[in-house]
């Protein structure tokens, strides 16, 4: 049987060596920033996997030849057939296409060519990342397939353990932990990141698990999460967890806070909070509003005031003078109090109760506040004044505005979740959390003020702010809406990974940005804390209150005296 041409065939360049010839160059492919390789093996050529050649010196009359040739790292974004045997040949079912082509003398064990397109990544330099060497390579130069120990060092910025990194997984292509991904936790945190992923695709299990490295002795973070549906409270499993406990005896807190444990101060909020959270109103009545708050906050300035101060200025400011010059009430100023009393009773909003930063963060501690019961508006009007003072915080105690002892001084850098970002801050909708949100995401890093964006719907998060995230993990997306929305907020990520999101399975994410050298696809760890997301199992669930009725049916059946009436039904059986 006559062998296949060299470059069909994968070899290793020397007995020990590890590096495997996948294929040669044909020639460049449709763009500048892509080439062309041939191969018969299409094993290890997959979509996603990472390829390099070897790119000699561009000076080849220098006489000094020690520099080595410098690996130029790509990675594979197509593949396509380009010879087979004929099509008739698998035509019958019956018949095998490789002994039909045997008849004919044709013997080769890999009859097919692939052609595959690589985009160039770069050479990796530790100190500048990568470079692109803007230099094709030339036809027939050996493609070989990155070793895991290669890969190990050029795709993450932090080792797996090392103070500052979190181990979100495995490189999706090879085997599970043969290359550990790696994030830089100030890249992650500083620079603000996005987990985008459609429903039941895992998302909320990778913020786990992104929250169990940040709350590990190697990072001790600061955070607060925003949880609209309760998902989070697992995270209760870190206290006395013995992965999380340091040889100093460091040992994470957690704080989850339910909505009977929300308050906010109402002087911290600002007029449109305020007018989101009313009825609606009339122009002139919305005018007198205005004119009140202003009034209070001229009247109080720094100083702490309540609704029954705001409804005493409603009524000053509805008085107007009769053609005699004597004051009297309006008509405004009745409706406008009936509208803030009802604010006045509200469980969430107090006149000195609050939720001051101090009580919401700290290193090493999780916050978890769940707003499962609040409705959507007070929802964002405690999220966007939570969101507002911390940020003022964070500026105030970096520029040394406040000291010790005041309730908005925080000596740290802090990181903020929001679970189910697009009700912050939807695409096509007006909500008190947007400006803010796009605020901390543009002046944020200057502060230590990191914000991560969580949605299952990316077609409805605003685009300015989704664009702001410079980390991104996307998950499983089905929907063609929230695809394309990706295509122009996600610039890090390129276009063959984006191809493969309706292919991704749970757990399987792509991890793009400035936490990673290069857009790569990761497997994601086992949590270390149980997961509070799971879905219902709702058969399961009927097939057992079934049977827990039907028991307690029999059970009384069996109880009722011989010979007496009979004629109700438990549980589905009657009872005769």
């Amino acid at each position: 049987m006559p062998a296949l041409p060299e470059f069909m065939m994968p070899e290793l360049i020397s007995p020990g060596s590890a590096l495997t010839v996948v294929g040669r160059v044909k020639g460049p492919g449709e763009t500048g920033n892509e080439y062309i390789f041939i191969t018969a093996n299409p094993g290890p050529v997959r979509i996603g996997e990472f390829v390099f050649y070897h790119l000699p010196p561009l000076d080849l009359s220098r006489t000094d030849r020690t520099e080595p040739p410098r690996e130029i790292l790509g990675k594979i974004s197509a593949c396509r057939l380009v010879d087979h045997l004929p099509d008739r040949m698998f035509a019958d079912g019956e018949l095998e296409p490789g002994a039909i082509a045997a008849l004919i003398g044709f013997q080769y064990d890999s009859p097919e060519l692939y052609e595959i397109t690589v985009e160039v990544i770069g050479f990796f330099d530790s100190r500048l990342g990568f470079s692109n060497p803007r230099r094709p390579p030339e036809p027939g130069t050996k493609v070989f397939q990155a070793t895991d120990s290669t890969l190990k060092q050029i795709l993450n910025k932090k080792a797996p353990d090392a103070v500052g990194s979190v181990h979100l997984g495995s490189l999706l292509l090879r085997p599970p932990e043969a290359v550990p991904v790696a994030l830089d936790v100030k890249e992650l945190v500083s620079t603000h990141m996005a987990i985008l992923a459609g429903t039941g695709s895992g998302k909320s299990y990778t913020a786990g698990v992104l929250v169990e490295e940040l709350m590990l002795p190697k990072n001790r973070a600061a955070v607060l999460i925003f949880d609209p549906h309760g998902e989070y409270h697992t995270l209760a499993e870190l206290r006395g967890h013995p992965a999380f406990r340091g040889e100093d005896g460091y040992q994470p807190q957690v704080k989850i806070l339910t909505p009977n444990n929300v308050n906010i101060r109402v002087s911290s909020l600002d007029y449109y909070d305020i007018l989101s959270l009313l009825p609606q109103m009339s122009d002139r009545q919305q005018a007198i509003l205005n004119k009140a708050y202003a009034n209070v906050i001229k009247k109080y300035q720094d100083k702490r005031w309540d609704i029954n101060d705001l409804i005493q200025a409603v009524n000053e400011a509805d008085r107007t003078q009769d053609e005699e010059g004597n004051e009297k009430q309006g008509s405004s100023a009745p409706a406008l109090e009936w509208k803030l009393d009802k604010l006045a009773r509200s469980p969430y909003f107090h006149a000195f109760q609050h939720l001051a930063p101090q009580d919401l963060f700290a290193p090493g501690q999780v916050t978890v506040l769940q707003m499962s019961e609040i409705s959507q508006e007070e929802q964002q009007v405690i999220c966007a004044a939570i969101l507002r003072q911390a940020n003022q915080a964070r500026m105030n105690t970096h520029k040394g505005n406040v000291g010790a002892g005041d309730e908005n001084y925080l000596p740290y850098p802090v990181f903020i979740l929001l679970e189910e970002a697009h009700r912050f801050a939807p695409a096509h909708e007006p909500s008190r959390c947007k400006q803010v949100i796009r605020t901390i995401l543009s002046e944020g890093r200057k502060f230590g003020l990191g914000v991560g964006l969580i949605t299952q719907r990316p077609g409805k998060l605003d685009a300015d702010v989704m664009s702001q995230c410079m980390s991104q993990f996307i998950l499983r997306i089905v929907n063609p809406v929230d695809q394309d929305s990706l295509k122009y907020g996600v610039e890090a990520a390129g276009r063959d990974l984006l191809k493969e999101l309706p292919a991704l399975s749970k757990g399987q994410v792509i991890v793009a940005g400035a936490c990673v050298n290069t857009p790569l696809l990761c497997r994601v760890r086992t949590r270390l804390t149980n997961h509070g997301g799971e879905t219902l199992d709702a058969p399961q669930l009927w097939q057992d209150y079934f049977q827990a009725q039907h028991q307690e049916a029999r059970e009384v059946k069996a109880a009722l005296p011989q010979g007496r009436p009979r004629g109700r039904k438990i549980g589905g059986l009657s009872i005769e």
